[in-house]
C-alpha cells in the first residue's frame, strides 16, 4: 500500500476517559411546573380557609377567655405572617441546601423535645408537657420533629443510594430505625401517643420509599400495633377514648361528649350549612372547636359540600406531592417529597377521621386550617421545601444517585 493511501486512511479514534457525571447545581430551580402550581394553589386556599374558619370557630371562646373576640384569630394571623416568609424563601432556594443542616437540625430538635419533659422547663397544659415558653409565644418542638426527622433520614439514605439499590438492608435500617424509635419514644413521654404514632409513620414512609421489604413492613406494623395497645392500656384516659369511640352514647358526659357534639355539629349542617359564623357548636358546646374539631365547625357552617371541598383540597395536595416525588431529580428529593406529602395527608386523615368517628378522638390538628402557632409555622416551611422540589422536578432514570455517589 502506498504512502498516499496510508495517509488517506482515517485515523482510528482513541478511547478517551468516560464522561464525568453532570453535577446538579445548587441553585433555585426556575421552572413553574404543573405540580408547583397545584401545590401553591391548594396551600393558599387551605390557608385562607383556615384563617376564616379559625375566627368563626374561636370568637366565642376568645371573648370568654380574654374579652377580645379577635384574640385567637390575631395570634393565628401573626403566626401566618411569621411562617409565610420562610415558606417563600424555602420555595425559592434549592432544596438540597437543607442537607447541610439536616443533622444539626435533628439534634437540636431532639434536645428540645427532651427539654420539654423537664418540669422546670416544659410548660404543662391539662396534664401534658409539650410546650416551651418563648416570651409571648408558645412553641411545640414535636411539630419541628415532623420535618427534621424525614429531612435527615432522606439525607442519610440518599448518600447510601447505591448500597440500597443492591439490597443492603443494614444500610437502610441503621441509623434510621433507632432514630425513629428515639423520636417517637420522647413524644410518648409527653404524653402524646397520637403524635408519636404520626412521627413513626412519617419515618417509616421514608424507609418504605427507599425500598423497605414487605416482610419488614409487616414486622414493623405488628410491633407498632403492640406498642400502641400497651400505650392505651397504660393510661386511663386513652382507654376511655377507645371505649367512647366504640360507643360514644355510653359516655355522653365524659369521654364521648366531644364526639357526640361533633356529630351534632356535622349533622346540623346539611348539604349547604347553616351559614358562615352561624354555627351553634362553638357556643361552648363543642370542646376545642378551633383546634382539634375545626372540621366539625366547617361541616356545620359550610355543610357537606364545604366538608367535601376540604377533602378535595387534601386529595389535590396528595396528588401534587406524589407527582413531585415521582419527578424529583434525585433520591433525596424523592424521599423528602414523599415524607412531607405523607405527613400532611396522614395528619389530615387522622384529624378528620377522629371528627367523623372513624377513629378515636386525638389531639392532632388539621394542617394549614386548625389554630396552632408552631404547627402552622413548620407546616408552611415544609410546604416551601415541597414547592422547591416541585420547581426542580423533571423525569430521570431510576438508577441516578446522589451527587456524592456519582463523583
Amino acid at each position: 500500500m502506498s504512502d498516499v493511501a496510508r495517509r488517506g486512511r482515517p485515523a482510528r479514534a482513541r478511547p478517551g476517559p468516560p464522561p464525568r457525571p453532570r453535577r446538579l447545581p445548587l441553585t433555585a430551580a426556575g421552572e413553574t411546573t404543573t405540580e408547583f402550581l397545584l401545590l401553591t394553589a391548594t396551600a393558599a386556599v387551605l390557608l385562607v380557609l383556615g384563617l376564616v374558619m379559625t375566627f368563626s370557630a374561636s370568637f366565642v371562646h376568645s371573648a370568654g377567655e380574654s374579652g377580645d373576640a379577635f384574640g385567637i384569630f390575631q395570634r393565628q394571623l401573626l403566626w401566618c405572617a411569621i411562617g409565610l416568609p420562610p415558606m417563600v424563601l424555602a420555595a425559592s432556594v434549592d432544596y438540597r441546601l437543607w442537607r447541610r443542616m439536616s443533622g444539626p437540625a435533628l439534634a437540636v430538635t431532639l434536645l428540645a423535645v427532651a427539654l420539654v419533659l423537664v418540669p422546670s422547663i416544659g410548660h404543662e397544659v391539662n396534664g401534658a408537657r409539650r410546650w416551651l415558653d418563648l416570651g409571648p409565644l408558645r412553641f411545640q418542638p414535636t411539630e419541628v420533629l415532623k420535618l427534621t426527622l424525614p429531612l435527615y433520614l432522606a439525607h442519610v439514605l440518599d448518600s447510601r443510594w447505591a448500597r440500597l439499590r443492591r439490597g443492603d438492608i443494614a444500610a437502610l435500617l441503621s441509623p434510621a430505625v433507632p432514630l425513629i424509635a428515639l423520636a417517637a419514644g420522647l413524644v410518648v413521654l409527653e404524653p402524646d401517643l397520637e403524635t408519636a404514632l404520626l412521627v413513626a409513620l412519617i419515618g417509616g414512609l421514608v424507609l418504605y420509599t427507599a425500598g423497605l421489604p414487605g416482610r419488614l413492613i409487616a414486622v414493623g406494623v405488628a410491633g407498632g400495633a403492640a406498642l400502641v395497645a400497651a400505650g392505651v392500656a397504660a393510661r386511663g384516659f386513652r382507654q376511655g377514648r377507645l371505649l367512647a369511640w366504640l360507643d360514644p352514647m355510653a359516655y355522653p358526659t365524659t369521654f364521648g361528649y366531644q364526639s357526640l357534639q361533633g356529630f351534632m355539629a356535622l349533622g346540623s349542617g346539611g348539604w349547604f350549612g347553616v351559614g358562615l359564623g352561624q354555627g351553634r357548636g362553638k357556643w361552648l358546646f363543642l370542646p376545642n372547636p378551633h383546634t382539634d374539631f375545626i372540621f366539625a365547625i366547617i361541616g356545620e357552617e359550610l355543610g357537606l359540600l364545604g366538608a367535601m371541598f376540604v377533602l378535595a383540597l387534601f386529595a389535590a395536595l396528595a396528588v401534587g406531592g406524589l407527582r413531585t416525588a415521582r419527578r424529583a431529580p434525585d433520591p433525596f428529593g424523592r424521599l423528602l417529597a414523599t415524607a412531607i406529602t405523607g405527613w400532611l395527608v396522614l395528619q389530615a386523615g387522622i384529624n378528620i377521621g377522629s371528627v367523623v368517628g372513624l377513629m378515636p378522638v386525638t389531639g392532632v390538628t388539621l394542617p394549614l386550617v386548625s389554630f396552632g402557632g408552631s404547627s402552622l409555622l413548620f407546616t408552611l416551611l415544609g410546604m416551601g421545601i415541597l414547592l422547591s422540589i416541585a420547581r426542580a422536578g423533571r423525569p430521570v432514570a431510576d438508577d441516578v444517585g446522589s451527587d456524592s455517589e456519582q463523583q
